[in-house]
């Protein structure tokens, strides 16, 4: 089986959608299914070869120094060249300049077309476009979902909570939910000393740990002023903030305006194989209150390397933050956040059971199985039958 994904963002521009590309692709290749797939050309040294990968000439996004947008000319050329290829489906990753090029190149070849929807975009659009009020901006973006969902053959969404949005928004396209999995690789233990070391952090400092994109949906600013309270209570606890984003710059600001400048530590973009690993084993708590997730992947990333979490539970992350995971749910309320995270940074005990909690729950999370589930979802589109499908895989 041959499925052509497509995409408007992938590696080096790290994010989520990146992330479950590129493991959706190994696990895939498993399975005996081959992809091929069609990303930006981020004009600057990518993240080492990749087989079966083409880059599009491209053009940065206005106020967005971390995108490109795929040139549309250039990736007609690029389209048009596979059409004497024999590809039995079409994947759609991002809902740009990706999805109508995937729609059309399906149509052509007489293929079926799925999207992912990675994105909640109805909760943040607010935030890229200011000038446009809130409730006229989750509007268009439901009208914008749905318009679109409702052009492919199947949809893929990566929890519960994201299909019943969807459906709530009028969606009528069959939602299959596959989560993206964990790697083999998350697994593989970090080094929390060289971290702390690396970073000039003390050895001794109690550490929370927040790792995802530096952006406005992510609901850092809350984190910030949860801080304080953690501070009354442990004055040395330190704040490291990892990742990359737009909202980096108000962030900072609002650090020095609190008084936070010694306490919290903006680490950047960290190697996701290396020090990625070793920041989420330095934590002592991994701290979480993102609104608008639909699966929330680092929160299985920070388990597996045995950091306890805490962490609000709405969207695709209530989907994750059930039963003894390793995680306390706290609300976006803070001084009960801050109360939860001083509980643990107390109880050393506490610690450790949630830690051991959370390393066998991340373990449930194979992206071997998700891999399986998808295959079945493209043997059914298809009828093509991918070696490793099995009958019960969704």
């Amino acid at each position: 089986m041959r499925v052509l994904f497509i995409s408007d963002v992938y590696f080096p521009r790290v994010n989520g959608v990146s992330t479950s590309i590129r493991s959706f692709r190994g696990d895939l290749a498993a399975c005996g299914v081959e992809t091929r797939l069609i990303a930006p050309d981020y004009d600057t040294a990518q993240s080492g070869y990749e087989s079966n990968l083409v880059r599009i000439t491209s053009a940065r996004v206005p106020r967005d120094p971390e995108d490109r947008r795929m040139r549309w000319y250039a990736l007609q050329r690029t389209l048009a060249e596979m059409r004497h290829e024999s590809f039995d489906l079409v994947h759609i990753h991002t809902p740009f300049i990706a999805h109508y090029a995937g729609v059309r190149f399906a149509r052509r070849m007489g293929i079926p077309c799925i999207a992912t929807y990675h994105t909640f975009f109805a909760e943040y659009l607010h935030h890229y476009v200011p000038i446009l009020p809130r409730p006229a901006g989750r509007w268009l973006a439901r009208a914008f979902t749905r318009s679109q969902c409702n052009d492919v053959d199947a949809l893929v969404a990566p929890s519960d909570p994201m299909r019943d949005a969807l459906k709530e928004y009028g969606v009528t396209t069959p939602i299959h939910i596959v989560p993206t999995g964990l790697p083999a690789d998350r697994f593989k233990p970090g080094d929390g000393a060289r971290f702390r070391a690396q970073q000039g952090l003390p050895p001794d400092r109690p550490l929370l740990v927040y790792v995802g994109r530096v952006a406005h949906e992510k609901n850092i600013d809350f984190l910030v002023r949860m801080f304080p309270a953690v501070l009354r209570d442990m004055p040395a606890a330190i704040l490291v903030i990892a990742g990359e984003g737009p909202a980096r710059e108000s962030l900072e600001q609002q650090v020095r305006e609190s008084g936070l400048g010694q306490s919290v530590h903006f680490v950047g973009y960290l190697d996701r194989d290396t020090s990625l690993l070793d920041c989420y084993a330095a934590a002592d708590v991994f701290v979480f209150a993102s609104r608008t997730e639909t699966q929330g992947l680092v929160l299985l990333e920070a388990m597996a390397q045995g950091a306890p979490v805490v962490s609000t539970a709405m969207m695709g992350t209530r989907s994750i933050l059930v039963g003894d995971c390793g995680a306390v749910i706290a609300a976006e309320q803070t001084q009960e956040f801050a109360a939860a995270v001083s509980r643990l940074l107390n109880d050393r005990q506490l610690r450790q059971a949630l830690s051991e909690q959370g390393r066998r729950y991340a373990q449930t999370w194979s992206s071997q199985l998700m891999a399986r589930r998808m295959a079945a979802l493209y043997t059914e589109l298809t009828g093509i039958t991918a070696p490793c499908t099995i009958a019960s895989a969704y």
